[in-house]
């Protein structure tokens, strides 16, 4: 499937204080979801497959999130255009986001292409639907009588949300557009069957960052100065501490070709923050147990946590980590600044006092 997205210029502060300004309003914000009522036979042999197809219902919402998340990076391309959500996307590119989602959907669960709908799931066509909001879904006439896979996300408050429903006439709107597509009436709403509700998304770190901080991060200029990728990366390590920050957070933030090489030693934010006591976990087994020591959250693959450390006063206690045969704890504020200790990439754990 093609799409024709619209590129648009890297963001400027004020852009980025703006957009963040709307989502901070609240008009964001999504209804309180309705627990299902329905009891369709085809939606639950259709939710049978879907968690049988994904080894479980575990694994199911994880894909379905690893789907979305996709969805919304390649619909930012950070990397290219330094933008990281919903408000600083043009009205074609958001209404491409849906095609990106049940693209996505489809790989991520390996679902076959329907006859005359996206999907055939359990010998049902199913029709995949994806709105900002409950309740925006566009339902053309085609889907009448048929299930729709109805989605919804806010990368803002790192939630989202699928439920299915057969759509009747009955619960739509008899008002349609010009494209003569619906909506759902409050009725069929209430009718939804959903399988994750309010589930987390897999998080966007510069929208869970104050907005004073994500500014100062993305920001091209300081005190009349550009600044590189490699800057903007040493900054957001510097303020995002704590936070599993993503290879595309990465990138979006260096612009750069390979950007996880800004992230490494020799030369990247690794060894450059080093000096003012920063460990940058990666996924290595031994960033790993130092993350679950000190009590920060535990990379992921592709995924790098930052943390500010200082010697421990005392060793083997809780929130303490041994490294080198020092131990650290987190930095408070007050410390003294001493430079982090060398920890290797190898599969071997640290010595460490587990918290």
């Amino acid at each position: 499937m093609m799409l024709d997205l619209e590129v648009t210029p890297v963001p400027t502060a004020a852009a980025i204080i703006n957009a963040l300004a709307v989502l901070d309003s609240g008009s964001h914000k999504q209804p309180q979801l309705h627990v299902p009522t329905t009891n369709d036979g085809d939606c639950l042999s259709v939710e049978d497959a879907l968690i049988a197809g994904a080894g479980g219902r575990d694994a199911l919402g994880d894909a379905i999130a690893r789907a979305i998340r996709r969805s919304y990076d390649q619909v930012y391309d950070g990397q290219h255009t330094g933008r990281f959500h919903w408000a600083q996307l043009s009205k074609t590119e958001k209404t491409n986001a849906g095609s990106l989602v049940e693209i996505w959907l489809a790989r991520e669960l390996d679902l076959h292409d329907g006859s005359d709908l996206d999907f055939q799931i359990a010998g049902h066509e199913v029709d995949c639907k994806f709105s900002q909001r409950v309740g925006g879904w566009m339902l053309p006439p085609e889907v009448i009588g048929h299930i729709a896979m109805l989605v919804t996300a806010d990368d803002y408050l790192g939630t989202w949300s699928l439920g299915l429903l057969r759509i009747t006439t009955d619960r739509i709107h008899s008002a349609t557009n010009r494209d003569s597509k619906a909506t759902l009436n409050a009725p069929g709403r209430a009718d939804i069957r959903w399988l994750f509700k309010d589930e987390t998304l897999p998080g966007n770190a510069l929208l869970r960052m104050p907005t004073a901080d994500t500014v100062a991060v993305m920001s091209s200029h300081r005190s009349g100065y550009a600044r590189s990728g490699q800057e903007r990366l040493d900054e957001l390590f510097r303020r995002a501490q704590g936070m599993r920050i993503s290879r595309t957070v990465i990138a979006t933030v260096a612009q750069q070709d390979d950007p996880m090489k800004r992230v490494r030693s020799n030369g990247g934010s690794r060894s450059r923050l080093a000096a003012e006591g920063y460990l940058l976990l990666g996924h290595y087994r031994t960033h790993r147990d130092v993350a679950r020591a000190l009590g920060v959250p535990v990379p992921n693959s592709g995924e790098i946590v930052s943390v500010r450390v200082h010697p421990a006063r005392h060793a083997n206690r809780p929130g303490t980590a041994t490294i080198g045969g020092t131990s650290w704890r987190l930095w408070r504020a007050g410390d003294d600044l001493v430079s982090a200790p060398a920890l290797t990439h190898t599969a071997r754990s640290a010595n460490i006092a587990n918290a």
